[in-house]
């Protein structure tokens, strides 16, 4: 399954982990805190990165640049977190290579 970003889906963290751990269903998700919660593995833009990002943005409005003379950027950041524990649950063998891609491993 997978659960793409948005705003419901992000307030329904928890329920969408435990339904899709309940249907033995493995899950992929965009944000980290999805496999935090229990989700099998998210990949995503980092909301940090996205955050400071729109943080430069504000101050260089507020410095005087108009918004209107500023790029349009897309995320360049992005991380995949595996839990190794829903894995383990689901009975899917994570193979090394991937996990060693991961930019986070739950154990």
């Amino acid at each position: 399954m997978l659960v793409c970003a948005s705003p419901f889906f992000n307030a329904r963290r928890q329920q969408l982990v435990v339904l899709a751990s309940s249907h033995s269903l493995p899950a992929i998700f965009e944000w980290r805190d999805f496999a935090i919660a229990g989700g099998l593995m998210s990949y995503g833009t980092s909301l940090n990165n996205a955050y400071r990002q729109a943080g430069v943005y504000a101050g260089r409005i507020l410095k005087g640049e108009k918004a209107s003379d500023l790029p349009v950027v897309q995320s360049t950041k992005f991380e995949f977190v595996i839990n190794l524990s829903t894995a383990k649950a689901l009975h899917i063998d994570v193979p090394p290579t991937l996990s060693a891609r991961a930019d986070e491993v739950i154990e």
